[in-house]
C-alpha cells in the first residue's frame, strides 16, 4: 500500500490519474494534455503500472492507460472531501479572527 501512495505523491502522477478517470488514454495523448514531454510521461506512467495503480492494453503500437482499481476513484474522492472540509474550517477561523 505504501508502494501506491508514493507514487501519487508526485503532482504531475496525480494529474495523469485525474485524466485517466475521463477515459482510458494513450501516452502520447496523455503527454498532449500534460504539457511535457513523451519520455517523461512514459516514465510516470510506468511508475503508476508498477505501483498497480494503471493497467495497460497495448493496441498496434499504441499502449494505452485505464485506472485499474475503481477504489481509486472513492479514495481520491475521500481525500477532496477531507481537503474541502479543513480549507473551510480555516476559512472560517480566519473570518472569525477578523481578517
Amino acid at each position: 500500500m505504501g508502494r501506491r501512495f508514493s507514487a501519487l505523491a508526485d503532482p504531475t502522477r496525480l494529474r495523469l490519474v485525474t485524466q485517466l478517470f475521463e477515459a482510458e488514454k494513450s501516452a502520447g495523448d496523455l503527454a498532449g494534455g500534460s504539457g511535457s514531454f513523451q519520455p517523461n510521461i512514459s516514465r510516470h506512467l510506468q511508475v503508476l503500472a508498477e505501483a498497480g495503480i494503471l493497467a495497460r492494453r497495448k493496441r498496434g503500437l499504441q499502449v494505452y492507460y485505464s485506472i485499474a482499481d475503481p477504489a481509486l476513484g472513492r479514495l481520491c474522492d475521500l481525500m477532496c472531501d477531507s481537503l474541502e472540509r479543513q480549507l473551510a474550517q480555516q476559512a472560517k477561523a480566519f473570518t472569525q479572527n477578523g481578517n
